[in-house]
């Protein structure tokens, strides 16, 4: 069964935002293994990630990637397992050039794309994925989203105490 996450970073500059992905993984129980590749400077080592990740038994990858961001597609080029791309805030354009080029993907080469440095949503979106065979995590996604319909109610009710107390 393919039940890791792959996380594949441009650079270990990425690292301070992937560790929200790392730690959500950790949370739901999800292996998963980082590398460092670039598609740039090291494109057969991205090419061979790719392409041996479902051998590996990875069943989804996540590729984190600023300025030029090609790094989500060239391995998504080179697979059929989902690969989910993580634009990082970097450079004049604070993102918005790696968000573009990792969601203005080619037809036929799809990467899901989270928003800029949105590393937590792209571990939940691979547990979403991978729960899709995994009954364990799929009760443990309800119970996060069960937490987080809480949280919000608490704090309607924080917020009517407030108001009251104006009145």
């Amino acid at each position: 069964m393919r039940s890791k996450v792959l996380i594949v970073m441009g650079s270990d500059s990425d690292f301070p935002i992937m560790k929200a992905c790392i730690h959500t993984l950790v949370g739901f129980g999800v292996t998963y293994e980082a590398k460092i590749c670039s598609a740039h400077r090291t494109p057969d080592q991205a090419i061979q990630l790719a392409r041996g990740a479902a051998e590996q038994g990875f069943g989804v990858i996540i590729a984190a990637a600023g300025l030029a961001a090609h790094l989500p597609g060239i391995l998504s080029a080179c697979t059929t397992l989902p690969v989910i791309g993580v634009p990082i805030k970097t450079g004049a354009l604070a993102g918005i050039d790696a968000l573009y080029s990792i969601v203005q993907m080619p037809s036929g080469i799809p990467v899901a794309t989270v928003a800029i440095d949105g590393a937590e949503n792209a571990a939940i979106l691979a547990a979403e994925i991978l729960a899709l065979q995994d009954e364990r995590l799929a009760r443990m996604l309800l119970d996060h989203k069960t937490k987080m319909t809480e949280s919000v109610q608490t704090r309607q009710k924080n917020l009517e105490a407030k108001l009251n107390d104006l009145h």
